[in-house]
């Protein structure tokens, strides 16, 4: 079984973060390539542009619609199984994202939707 975390990419990395996947479209504002570690920058998963946009321009109040419109853009890519596959291999994943909210991210959402009980493995 694989354990996943979530982690900031302004956050040091640590042993135990496993492989490190970047899951934002867009690097880190401020973080410089020598100084972001991360094993993999995966952003054919990240939120579509539109969608991202569209969120961003009010994040609390659109917050339950973006989980639910962005999980349907990851049900619904051939690149997210894919990617789920990757993930489910490791024994330690952390999945890294650039936004101050750790609470309302994409990473959050992505986190959520590999660990529903219909996905886990045994």
């Amino acid at each position: 079984m694989c354990t996943i975390k979530l982690k900031r990419a302004y956050d040091a990395p640590e042993a135990t973060d496993g492989f490190r996947i970047f899951v934002d479209l867009i690097w880190p504002r401020g973080l410089s390539h020598a100084r972001f570690h991360y094993n993999l920058w995966e952003k054919a998963i990240a939120p579509s542009s539109e969608l991202r946009e569209w969120f961003h321009s009010d994040p609390s109040s659109r917050w339950p619609e973006f989980e639910e419109r962005y999980k349907a853009e990851l049900q619904q890519s051939r690149l997210f199984a894919k990617f789920k596959e990757l993930v489910m291999q490791r024994p330690v994943v952390t999945l890294l994202y650039a936004s101050r909210d750790r609470g309302r991210n994409n990473a959050t959402v992505i986190y959520e939707t590999l660990t529903a009980p219909a996905l886990q493995t045994e």
